[in-house]
């Protein structure tokens, strides 16, 4: 039985690596024209916020000079390197437009921009960053400076003593705050509501494990200790503008809710050299006005604001009705429902244990659940 993959970088990898593992027949499909394409478009000083130990992709371990939290070229690399090991030769320049079942036999036709592929089984795996997100900002059209996603955002060096205010306080935009102000920019960040933050190492030591760990216990207890964790090590922050959370941040992560992995942004803010402001009212000619009444000049403003699976266009409306949630991602794995059965999600959650930490598990529940299925119909 065949398997389409949609998507080359570490989800559509990941799956392969599993397929190929297992001796089970896959076409990898790419829009664009490498292995791991936002990964060589991201901001030039991002690592892993996970150790390589927990992070590296399925049946290849990172190689042992890499540091504990791995560059983003050196992902890169080793993107390119596992692509080779398990023989993935991915069919570039491929952009999806449309999925669909044939109710008739149940046979799965992607179509692309220029060719149409079928398959018993379709396994998406674009990922969870996969469409910037640009919110239009009140009297946004008005402003004189530039303003960028953070997917246009390579490194702080063109914002050299200028204000630069970063909207949202995400992974990105607080570590975008951080290279502005080490390039020697007047960093802001703009934050709505409360920030739940957890240092990337914990007492001296990385938090993944400790995170793994605890996710083998009852979510009670898993918030317990995490809270007692984050009040010691983070104490409260209301005082800096980063609000107080309702909830520990492994409650928050079950609700799609990320915390903040911090690797130095608090330590900058607590010391004044990065400015928290709360919400933006409206964005003027040279200055913005935000919900505390304040108006503070801004030479350019980075959107830090996040991105989105953009499924729904390429399912049609009756197929996203019933597969995605209210904010547009896969609300299961796969369903065992007749007019979903074979058409697979994986790269589309966000666990306190890590992204490719989770790509690990995923990807092998269903790899085992198309292995158990080849085996009946054989």
């Amino acid at each position: 039985m065949t398997t389409l993959i949609i998507g080359a970088g570490p989800a559509g990898l990941a799956m392969a690596g599993q397929l190929a593992h297992r001796g089970l027949p896959f076409t990898v499909l790419e829009a664009s024209e490498y292995i791991g394409f936002s990964w060589r478009n991201h901001y030039d000083r991002l690592h892993l916020h996970t150790v390589k130990q927990h992070s590296a992709l399925p049946h290849l371990p990172y190689p042992d000079e890499y540091p504990t939290y791995v560059t983003r070229l050196q992902l890169v690399e080793y993107m390119e390197q596992y692509a080779e090991r398990f023989g993935i030769r991915p069919l570039f320049n491929q952009t999806v437009t449309h999925i669909q079942q044939n109710p008739a036999d149940g046979i799965w036709q992607v179509q692309t921009q220029t060719d149409t592929f079928t398959a018993e089984q379709v396994i998406v795996a674009t990922g969870y960053n996969r469409v910037p997100y640009k919110p239009e900002l009140p009297g946004q059209r008005n402003f004189r400076g530039i303003i960028w996603h953070s997917h246009e955002y390579r490194n702080g060096a063109p914002f050299r003593n200028e204000n630069v205010l970063v909207v949202g306080m995400g992974n990105t935009g607080a570590e975008l705050a951080l290279d502005l102000l080490e390039n020697k920019a007047i960093p802001f960040i703009s934050v709505r509501g409360p920030i739940n933050i957890i240092k990337r190492d914990v007492f001296g030591r990385p938090a993944q494990p400790t995170a793994i760990f605890l996710s083998k216990f009852p979510n009670w207890f898993y918030d317990l200790v995490a809270g007692i964790a984050q009040k010691i090590d983070i104490g409260d922050v209301s005082a800096y503008g980063l609000g107080k959370p309702r909830h520990p941040p492994s409650y928050d992560t079950r609700r799609g809710k990320i915390p903040v992995i911090d690797v130095g942004t608090l330590e900058q803010i607590k010391a004044g050299n990065i400015t928290v402001l709360p919400g933006i009212e409206r964005i003027n000619a040279k200055t913005v006005t935000f919900t505390d009444s304040r108006e503070l000049p801004f030479d350019a403003i980075v959107l830090a604001t996040g991105y989105r699976p953009a499924l729904a266009a390429v399912l049609g409306t009756g197929l996203a009705g019933k597969i995605l949630n209210e904010k547009g991602f896969p609300k299961n794995l796969w369903s065992d429902e007749k007019s979903q059965r074979g058409l697979y999600f994986l790269g589309y959650t966000t666990p306190l244990t890590g992204v490719i930490y989770g790509l690990n598990v995923d990807s092998d529940r269903i790899a085992r659940h198309i292995a158990e299925n080849n085996s009946v119909s054989a």
